[in-house]
């Protein structure tokens, strides 16, 4: 069971992280402006379920194993680092193709957006090692592990998805302009280039 003390202190080391731009913060303006509030909860869920996958890996010991080994460790961050470097030229060529009609913005749109999400996450070398070196700092000798492990991606899932939520009504709030096709271009592309960079910054630290 996870203690209050260790939660509040995780919950404060974590928050500088979370207000670090980062692909799902990216992901969120790019489908938001392009396709509104509801675009927020794929990428959310997405979010959510790739953080859970480095707490159950953490719990397994496979975040162990591939700290220890460096060819594994080396495999991992080249492919986030492609992930988010094909994400970034992927977003880029869109901003160059008209928005769909509102029927082709359905269940198989949210769907993509998810599997986005939870590959930006899982493939992201900044989170596992948030789970390799921040999260052993919070747990308590002679509790359950594995539910603390748990309970810690708990708060960081929850506090991610209430800064995300933030934003994504600050850009409800901008909505006349979101819905200007140049500025969705522009944000596009701006978010092109940050995926890119993520993923150039993660192949090279």
């Amino acid at each position: 069971m996870m203690h209050g003390y260790a939660a509040a202190g995780f919950l404060l080391a974590i928050l500088p992280v979370i207000a670090t731009p980062g692909a799902s913060m990216t992901l969120l303006v790019q489908h938001v402006t392009t396709g509104g509030r509801r675009r927020a909860v794929p990428v959310l869920l997405g979010t959510a379920t790739g953080l859970y996958a480095h707490a159950t890996l953490a719990v397994a010991g496979l975040s162990t194993l591939i700290t220890h080994s460096a060819q594994a460790f080396t495999v991992v961050k080249l492919a986030g680092a492609a992930y988010l470097v094909g994400l970034g030229g992927w977003t880029w060529h869109t901003t160059t193709r008209p928005r769909p009609p509102a029927s082709a913005d359905r269940p198989g749109r949210a769907r993509s957006v998810y599997v986005q999400a939870v590959l930006a996450n899982v493939l992201n070398p900044k989170a596992a090692s948030i789970y390799l070196t921040l999260v052993p700092q919070f747990v308590v000798p002679g509790s359950s592990v594995a539910g603390q492990i748990l309970g810690l991606a708990t708060v960081h899932a929850a506090l991610m998805a209430v800064w995300l939520l933030t934003w994504t009504a600050l850009l409800h709030r901008g909505a006349r302009l979101v819905r200007e096709a140049r500025f969705r271009r522009v944000i596009g592309r701006v978010s092109a280039v940050v995926l890119v960079t993520l993923g150039l910054r993660a192949a090279t630290a």
